[in-house]
């Protein structure tokens, strides 16, 4: 299995053993369980779906209490898959946690971003601010933002104001620092995507 969903709790330092402060993101790897498998016979490929975080029966649908009562397991609040080699070395209702990373040295880390609204371009994508001296009226505005009579409009892609944030971000080949499976955290060296609390998916580098 090359990945695991966490929770990102937070960030905080550790300091290496050369003295140095090392910036990490604290991840809660776990403790995820195996739901079922998907078959090259039935689904066309070979992987396992794992959940993640508890969640109380009268909040799921009757499809979701039978799809974990079918695998014998409580009712998870996330679902993801992963790709795995062997099937029979992950049978259904085995538990996954942050000690089957103690080896990795490297991680890809997926999550959403932080929804920020409707953004102008200074935000969004770090235009500079136009001169504020007196008698101005573009000091956060765009500017130009077409071509010349020809071709007479906007070209397709250009940077604008509009919705910022609120989407799937990738952050790959991030150190593992140090890595806890008594209590099941990841420390991941630098930032990722992503609130308190929200949901990561990890994969293996």
């Amino acid at each position: 299995m090359n990945g695991i969903l966490a929770k990102k709790l937070g960030m905080t330092q550790l300091f290496t053993e050369q003295g140095e402060c090392v910036p990490v993101t604290v991840l809660e790897a776990g403790p995820c369980v195996v739901v079922c498998h998907r078959t090259e016979n039935k689904e066309g490929y070979k992987a396992i779906q794992i959940g993640f975080g508890s969640k109380k029966e009268q909040r799921a649908n009757k499809a979701e209490i039978g799809h974990f009562k079918k695998a014998g397991v409580d009712v998870c609040e996330h679902l993801a898959e992963f790709d795995v080699s062997d099937l029979e070395s992950w049978p259904v209702g085995k538990e996954i946690g942050a000690a089957d990373f103690a080896d990795v040295k490297q991680v890809n880390v997926s999550g959403l971003s932080k929804g920020r609204g409707f953004a102008g371009a200074i935000k969004r994508h770090g235009f500079h601010s136009g001169p504020r001296s007196h008698g101005t009226h573009n000091m956060r505005e765009p500017g130009s933002t077409s071509a010349h009579s020809y071709p007479g409009r906007v070209f397709p892609g250009k940077k604008m104001p509009g919705q910022y944030g609120n989407k799937k971000v990738t952050v790959k080949h991030l150190q593992v620092v140090k890595v806890d499976g008594e209590r099941n955290l990841i420390f991941v060296r630098g930032a990722v995507p992503g609130p308190k609390n929200g949901v990561i998916v990890v994969r293996k580098d």
